[in-house]
């Protein structure tokens, strides 16, 4: 920045020399008004509509307490992450499994948990029991694979499409149903499960975390943060803000990137001349993996190698996850008007994530038709249990709007819940009298 440079509120100044001295001077706001000389004379300039002035003392100092603030780091690598599993089943050249035998399967009844409430809802959509519902199908791999790999303590948020992700660390299962439903225990988490709620907002989810993780590291917690989005998260500015944080401070924080193929109808082509998503991480100074998004176990490693680096210390990951969505965006979308059968079949019949996983294990002996046919039995009985407590669960009435925004009520809420009961109130007379 140029000794001298001076920050003015008039409107005389070219615009270009007006905004980009006040963003400057924004921009370097934190660290300047640490020096008492700026403090006392400068703060004392601008009051006064003068302009602040930032001097030769000034601005050396404000050098040397930026760079003091800098570490050097060597430049992160974008990589494709090691596949492990064949859309077959089988395990690629050079790779091998050892992942314990019980995680293995756990992670093939999450599938399957995941591919049946997942059909089940869009049954109950068409039903008109639950308002909408965003499909799963194809992805469930993803959802699974990131949050198998993160600890008890560790954070998850994700979109309006992750609620498997949700249910495996610790969510109950109702709570997707009950989302769907409009219902707002959706949203009241029980203590204990470190998830938020489904986010509806595109790609607000990520400086939220980003957020959590910057906490956390002032904490001195041992934790992380996950945040899972879609491929069209990436053009929202929520996202870059979040990622460009992220970097900066170097917070413990796993960017999961879910490349479905499908932005609702945009495809991956219109959404970034970037060859990948993953890459994008080098720019805000992290690395950047992309994974096979439908290989369950490569996903949970790549995952779980990110979350142990951030709790190391070593701040972001941006993991993509290619993957296809198999259904529609919504329950209110007709895909067909927008890719080819073509396309569909190529990942619905040869790189199904929940096919894949069974094909491995029962080649490696840890799987059978007896097995199989009992989890499709317990999945029933556990998706069923969980829509009928989502479908029971009574309706609050609507003044209950007012109990959850304050621990104690302000007198404005007070006074506005009043109102609101006194209208109740009178349209329930005028309903009576007509």
């Amino acid at each position: 920045m140029r000794h001298g440079a001076v920050c003015r509120w008039d409107t005389s100044h070219a615009p270009c020399q007006h905004h980009t001295t006040y963003g400057v001077a924004l921009a370097l706001w934190p660290v300047v008004r640490q020096h008492p000389r700026y403090y006392r004379e400068g703060l004392a300039h601008g009051r006064r509509g003068t302009g602040a002035v930032l001097n030769d003392e000034t601005a050396g100092w404000i050098g040397e307490k930026m760079s003091s603030t800098m570490d050097a780091r060597p430049a992160p690598l974008y990589h494709d992450a090691d596949g492990v599993l064949a859309p077959d089943g089988a395990v690629r050249p050079g790779a091998t499994v050892h992942e314990d035998r019980a995680l293995l399967k756990e992670m093939y009844r999450w599938l399957v948990f995941g591919r049946t409430y997942d059909t089940r809802l869009r049954n109950l959509q068409r039903q008109g029991r639950i308002t909408t519902y965003a499909p799963i199908a194809g992805q469930e791999a993803v959802q699974v694979g990131c949050a198998l790999a993160l600890a008890p303590d560790d954070w998850l948020l994700g979109s309006y499409r992750d609620g498997l992700a949700g249910t495996v660390h610790g969510l109950p299962p109702e709570h997707v149903a009950l989302f769907f439903r409009g219902h707002p225990k959706a949203g009241m988490t029980p203590p204990g499960v470190n998830v938020l709620p489904q986010q509806v907002g595109i790609a607000e989810q990520a400086p939220q975390a980003v957020g959590i993780a910057w906490g956390m590291k002032l904490r001195g917690a041992s934790t992380a943060v996950l945040a899972l989005f879609g491929d069209g998260a990436t053009s929202e500015g929520a996202f870059h803000e979040g990622a460009n944080f992220a970097g900066v401070f170097k917070v413990p924080v796993v960017l999961v990137c879910q490349n479905n193929g499908w932005a609702i109808s945009v495809p991956r082509s219109r959404q970034t001349a970037s060859p990948t998503f993953a890459q994008k991480a080098v720019a805000y100074g992290f690395p950047g993996v992309l994974v096979d998004g439908n290989d369950v176990v490569a996903v949970y490693r790549a995952t779980l190698a990110a979350l142990e680096r951030a709790k190391r210390g070593e701040g972001p990951t941006l993991i993509e996850a290619l993957t296809y969505r198999v259904g529609p965006h919504s329950t209110s979308d007709d895909p067909t008007r927008y890719r080819s059968d073509e396309e569909l079949s190529l990942w619905q019949d040869g790189r199904d994530p929940v096919a894949r996983m069974r094909a491995y294990l029962e080649g490696a002996g840890l799987w059978d038709d007896r097995r199989q046919a009992a989890l499709e039995e317990e999945t029933r009985e556990r998706v069923a249990a969980a829509v009928r407590s989502a479908l029971e669960e009574p309706v609050p009435p609507p003044e209950a709007m007012f109990d959850s925004v304050y621990a104690v009520p302000t007198p404005v809420l007070e006074k506005q819940r009043r109102e609101f009961l006194d209208g109740a109130v009178q349209k329930e007379g005028d309903a009576t009298h007509d």
